[in-house]
């Protein structure tokens, strides 16, 4: 006999899915990781110009089992963690891969994945040829730069203690840092 494995359905996210959303990724990235304050801004930030929702959700049955934000092209800022210079696409042909997070039960079976590519398609069709994100180098096992690479991206820059003001003024916890985090981010592209 075998197990039964659930059916899994992928949507776009909306307003209402917020308190959820924020419950998974802070499960998977820590406490405040996600907040009250800078998911709704984040929701804001995935609607493009044109009206598309790069935002993207995964569900087993009724459970949330993963999440993709992703920030529209010109809703996102190019800030000290980011190197322009290095990039084949000017800002506004990028969108920005804020967060993924896979509930751990679903983590290795293309869930991840599957929301990328869900998110890539809202992208490209909101003009963009790529797509940067900040990868969390000292995630469980190195699970997000592998995964990341594994789809096509790109290393740019490390950027030593990216998180680290999200810790000491927002009350992010970093769960590998143990508190404060001292967390380095990859700066990757991903080509469409």
């Amino acid at each position: 006999m075998t197990a039964k494995h659930p059916q899994l359905t992928f949507r776009q996210m909306t307003h209402a899915d917020l308190d959820m959303v924020m419950a998974l990724g802070n499960k998977v990235h820590g406490e405040n990781y996600l907040t009250e304050q800078n998911l709704p801004d984040y929701f804001a930030r995935g609607m493009s110009e044109n009206g598309r929702n790069l935002h993207w959700l995964a569900f087993a049955d009724e459970q949330l089992v993963g999440i993709r934000l992703t920030f529209a092209p010109h809703r996102w800022d190019v800030d000290q963690w980011c190197t322009p210079q290095e990039w084949p696409f000017a800002p506004e042909q990028l969108c920005y891969f804020k967060c993924s997070a896979v509930d751990p039960d679903f983590q290795g079976g293309g869930v991840g994945k599957s929301l990328l590519y869900h998110s890539i398609i809202e992208a490209q069709g909101s003009g963009c040829k790529g797509g940067l994100a900040h990868i969390w180098r000292q995630s469980p096992n190195n699970s997000a730069l592998e995964y990341f690479t594994r789809c096509g991206g790109e290393l740019i820059k490390d950027h030593p203690e990216r998180w680290l003001r999200a810790s000491l003024d927002d009350g992010y916890y970093c769960p590998v840092c143990d508190g404060v985090c001292h967390c380095t981010a990859a700066e990757m592209l991903l080509r469409f």
